[in-house]
């Protein structure tokens, strides 16, 4: 816990720095933020080659499926995944097994 004498330095810090804007709902997004976008392997990537990669491509550490017609979703981790349907499983044939 800082001291009063403390609290009073960060306190005229703060000032002397300004505040930061807050950015409102409307306020454009930074470059940084787009960049870090497209620089994401999965920006790319459509739906069909999502369902087609092999387990052993995918470097999310939960794989989730969820049903359309009855809303359920099941949870499986990318290594039970692995050892189950092998490496070289298609991620479209595993969900479809899973759900």
């Amino acid at each position: 816990m800082p001291t009063p004498k403390q609290m009073e330095k960060l306190a005229a810090e703060a000032d002397r720095r300004g505040a930061p804007s807050p950015a409102g709902p409307d306020a454009p997004l930074p470059a940084e933020y787009w960049e870090s976008v497209l620089k994401d392997p999965r920006a790319g990537l459509t739906v069909a080659q999502a369902r087609s990669r092999r387990l052993s491509e995918i470097k999310g550490h939960v794989l989730r499926i969820s049903c359309r017609r009855c809303e359920r979703t099941v949870e499986i981790q990318t290594a039970d995944a692995v050892r189950l349907y092998g490496s070289n499983a298609l991620w479209k044939d595993v969900a479809q097994r899973l759900s």
